[in-house]
């Protein structure tokens, strides 16, 4: 009686399986990340650097012809 409930579950699921299977493999693929845009910040941060490389660079040069 053991064997024949065995054989029996083990044919539900070999029956059942390929339904699971077909939904797992049928997934769509992952959403791709946005871009993001990094122009105006980016513009922003090279613009101020800059000011401060200037103010810097004229600091060390009115230093040095003082002395």
């Amino acid at each position: 009686m053991k064997k024949v409930i065995t054989y029996i579950a083990l044919l539900a699921i070999l029956m059942v399986a390929p339904f699971f299977i077909e939904s797992v493999i049928a997934q769509p693929p992952p959403p791709e990340p946005a871009d993001i845009p990094i122009d105006g910040g980016l513009g922003i941060l090279l613009a101020a650097g800059m000011a401060y490389g200037a103010k810097r660079l004229t600091k060390k040069k009115n230093e040095s012809i003082e002395e």
